[in-house]
């Protein structure tokens, strides 16, 4: 094992060979030994994550105005630090600096907008929605094709999103794909399992060389991915199965869920390292499973977040991965504490939307164990429920129509639902649920598109197109697409208008510049 000298001098050097990672266009703004900059906020508060070239020794300084906050280190060589500045004004853009111990800057100054008070009454709020867009661009299928579309092309698609100019983004699931129990096969090639190496599961994650493993994983999929593209956006990540480095499988071998220790380490680490947690929030409680963990910034929440834009929209963001449980009909994908928390912003009349972004998505199943339903594609290819599903929990489903029933009994209100994981584009009214008549107020759901993933998945991998599950009956204006895109959902007190924005390998990379909305639906309130 190395001292822990030669660790921090070792970890030090980690992106130097990712210090050049593409973007497909050029931006003014220098970004000097800053690596990658994620930010979120709150109507009173910034949470930001930052990495640099070059270890600090001393705690690097966040100048917010006239206000200065200490940087919090998150890593061992001290090159990952958070920055946490509380009581600011709210609906206001805050100019932001980063700073060395010396008072140098470290980059260009930029601003970051807070959200609306609570009690404010803003006329529009739009909203930026994304998944799966992780993926090591090196990793190919067995067939001899890449699985992922190049961090360049990516990125460039962050650009054309943000050239339309959201207020927040939610990046749904899959940041990485790092699979434990697969890493090894056909899909992860020999010298590129060599040049991150393995994690030894008998250590820690961080202090060790697990560290070294999960900052090489990391830097290939988020920092030289997302670079300093958001840095004046506030972002929220929500974490699915590949985030604590498995697929979501179920077999006499192994459940891959809920998470073990292990599993569970590699995600917290993720979200030390790279992506802001979620800010407190007055109707959230604070004790929600994954929330106010003392090594965290305080109250912040990890796998249950809220973004409120004043009285005009609230959504709810929930990880169906970490707590899900295994008691046949006792058991639930959301822990009951946040079902609770779910079903009491449903009831509230507060908010003029209320809308909810779970990382499972409903409606639309390919027959894998994760799923809402139990829905299994059989070995003649046809997915249904003639045949059991393997560990399936009887739960889940009845989980599933508690949060639909409250939904669509919201009055005054049009529900919806916007989720992460399928790696498809689609939108649906969902008019019944078993046995639950919805059709006086369908709950809309929609798939706001992968970022990266490439080969017509969950098609090219399960040998089956995401198809309505047999528990649900819907109205679709969109049919599941497997094809890359990106979702917007702009926000006025009368309506939810979405924007779907689509691409495919066989249209040219220079159209993905000038994308526009193929498809849009709006939801009357």
């Amino acid at each position: 094992m190395p001292t822990r000298r030669e660790f921090l001098a070792s970890a030090a050097l980690v992106p130097a060979a990712l210090a050049s990672a593409p973007s497909a266009q050029a931006d003014s703004w220098q970004p000097g030994s800053v690596e990658h900059l994620l930010p979120t906020a709150s109507h009173d508060r910034i949470l930001l994550k930052a990495s640099f070239r070059d270890a600090h020794p001393k705690p690097p300084q966040l100048r917010v105005g006239k206000r200065t906050v200490d940087g919090a280190r998150t890593d061992t060589a001290g090159r990952f630090w958070r920055f946490d500045a509380a009581g600011l004004a709210p609906g206001e853009p805050h100019r932001l600096e980063l700073v060395d111990a010396r008072g140098r800057s470290l980059c260009d100054p930029w601003t970051l907008k807070t959200f609306p008070a609570p009690s404010a009454e803003p006329q529009s709020f739009r909203l930026l929605v994304y998944t799966c867009a992780g993926g090591d661009e090196r990793v190919m299928n067995a067939r001899g094709k890449h699985n992922f579309l190049p961090i360049a092309l990516r990125r460039r698609f962050f650009e054309r999103a943000l050239a339309l100019q959201p207020d927040a983004v939610i990046s749904n699931g899959d940041h990485t794909y790092w699979d434990l129990h697969q890493t090894g096969s056909p899909n992860f090639a020999e010298d590129v399992i060599a040049s991150v190496g393995r994690f030894d599961r008998k250590l820690p994650v961080l202090g060790t060389e697990n560290e070294l493993v999960h900052q090489r994983v990391c830097e290939h999929q988020i920092r030289s991915l997302y670079g300093n593209l958001f840095r004046s956006v506030p972002t929220f990540f929500i974490q699915d199965d590949h985030d604590y480095f498995e697929n979501d499988d179920a077999n006499d071998r192994m459940v891959t869920f809920p998470p073990d220790h292990f599993m569970l380490q590699l995600g917290r680490a993720s979200r030390r390292l790279y992506f802001p947690e979620f800010l407190p929030d007055a109707n959230r409680p604070a004790g929600l499973p994954g929330a106010s963990a003392v090594d965290r910034s305080p109250g912040v929440g990890e796998a249950y977040g809220t973004i409120r834009c004043g009285r005009l929209a609230e959504v709810l963001l929930y990880d169906c991965r970490r707590y899900l449980t295994l008691a046949g009909p006792n058991a639930v994908i959301v822990a009951r504490e946040a079902e609770d928390w779910l079903m009491g912003r449903m009831a509230d009349r507060e908010v003029r939307h209320v809308v909810h972004a779970p990382s499972m998505p409903p409606v639309w199943s390919a027959g894998k164990w994760g799923d809402w339903y139990p829905d299994f594609l059989d070995d003649q290819g046809v997915l249904g429920t003639k045949k059991p599903k393997p560990y399936y929990q009887a739960g889940w489903l009845a989980q599933h129509d508690r949060i639909f029933q409250a939904a669509s009994a919201m009055p005054d209100r049009t529900p919806l639902i916007v989720s992460g994981d399928m790696h498809a584009i689609g939108e649906c009214a969902v008019q019944q649920s078993g046995a639950l008549d919805l059709s006086k107020n369908p709950v809309h759901v929609a798939l706001p598109g992968p970022i990266s993933t490439l080969n017509g998945w969950p098609s090219g991998g399960r040998r089956t197109p995401p198809l309505p599950a047999e528990h649900v009956r819907i109205d679709a204006s969109i049919p599941a697409l497997e094809e890359n895109g990106f979702l917007l959902a702009d926000f006025t007190p009368a309506s939810i208008r979405l924007s779907f924005y689509r691409w495919n390998p066989s249209l040219p990379e220079t159209a993905i510049d000038n994308l526009m909305p193929f498809q849009e639906v709006e939801l009357k309130r």
